[in-house]
């Protein structure tokens, strides 16, 4: 199976249909020098979603981009969740047997510690535990990453794939969602025929808030029956997960970059400073589209040192430290990501009041 677009990465059909194009955006993981000159250090690249209409997976479509990212810090909802994660599976009774075995994800975290505790040691063997947090969406070949992680998982293991939830991300309007590096966005009814290509069945699932809604389902070797949880998954999502659901991702894109750009227009306007939180993946393509420039956003602050010293691609906005954000005072500050607003308000008192949360809708709701 071949990299691009041209035949699904799932089960290989050539019948893709296109859901959602951003046309050429900057690369979502290389974030340039502040001092660099925009266009000097890089360059824009073909962004779509398509559909498998043979197995319903959807995916990136060509990606030619070859980049590194600066790796971020791992947000405190993505830890609390994960340890909330092992503690249901815990409860559930599955977390059988002394051995893990860990796909990582780009992003960093790890879920390891959380079993260590639990007395599980990590093992290069098929492993009585496989865990895949956000890491098999980065995969290229999908059909070949299933593949090896069930051979990773002992033949009465059990295999823990968390994913961010199609389903959400079309109801909630979340289109930038979809970025270079992520090459699959998960149905579970896509899920479990991928793993079933793999021999592998759908046992159970748990739905958590993280990133609006996000799944983490354990499968078995061989035949099982899922559990009710399975059933109400797939009834819920059916909705949201057909290629007529899939397209209004088109205009919802249009209007949120619309939506941004003309609230940001007016606010500086009437004389207010806009800085923003969060120099995320996700936020490239939006700024880009919404053709944003320091005239519209000072600066955006990011935890992670390594992003400091940069700027958003595309675009003459620098990213700065926390600290800096802090001294700035600005009028208002746009948060890229709502699942950071408990922590940035516990962590920046100073800024409480003057946090504007980004939406498809508009930006609303200031805290």
């Amino acid at each position: 199976m071949n990299a691009g677009g041209s035949r699904c990465r799932g089960c290989g059909s050539d019948r893709l249909t296109t859901v959602l194009d951003l046309g050429a955006v900057p690369a979502a993981d290389y974030f340039p020098s502040a001092d660099a000159a925009i266009g000097v250090e890089e360059n824009t690249h073909p962004l779509r979603m398509d559909v498998c209409e043979a197995c319903g997976l959807a995916q990136l479509a060509d990606d030619d981009t070859r980049t590194e990212e600066p790796r971020g810090v791992e947000p405190q909802a993505l830890r609390d969740q994960a340890a909330d994660a092992i503690a249901r599976v815990a409860q559930a009774g599955l977390l059988r047997g002394t051995t893990v075995r860990e796909f990582g994800s780009p992003h960093g975290g790890t879920w390891l510690p959380l079993l260590a505790e639990r007395g599980f040691r990590s093992s290069t063997e098929p492993a009585d535990i496989v865990l895949d947090c956000f890491g098999i969406m980065h995969e290229p070949d999908q059909a070949a990453a299933i593949k090896d992680r069930a051979a990773a998982t002992a033949p009465d293991g059990l295999l823990l794939i968390q994913y961010h939830s199609l389903a959400t991300i079309v109801s909630a309007g979340q289109w930038n969602a979809l970025r270079h590096g992520h090459f699959a966005y998960y149905s579970l009814a896509a899920l479990r025929r991928l793993l079933k290509s793999a021999g592998m069945n759908v046992a159970t699932a748990w739905e958590f808030d993280l990133y609006g809604g996000t799944v983490l389902v354990g499968a078995v070797h061989g035949a099982i029956e899922p559990d009710p949880a399975v059933h109400a998954i797939l009834a819920a999502e059916a909705e949201h997960t057909d290629v007529a659901a899939l397209r209004g991702l088109q205009h919802t894109t249009d209007q949120h970059a619309e939506r941004l750009r003309a609230w940001l227009t007016a606010t500086t306007a009437r004389g207010q400073r806009v800085y923003a939180y969060g120099a995320a993946s996700r936020a490239v393509a939006l700024f880009s589209l919404a053709g944003l420039h320091r005239g519209l956003v000072a600066a955006v602050a990011d935890a992670s040192p390594a992003k400091h010293g940069r700027r958003m691609p595309g675009t003459d906005i620098p990213i700065i430290s926390p600290a800096e954000l802090v001294a700035a005072r600005p009028d208002s500050v746009l948060l890229t990501l709502r699942d950071l607003l408990p922590e940035v308000r516990a962590e920046f008192p100073e800024l409480e009041g003057h946090w504007v949360l980004d939406d498809p809708a508009g930006p609303s709701e200031r805290w």
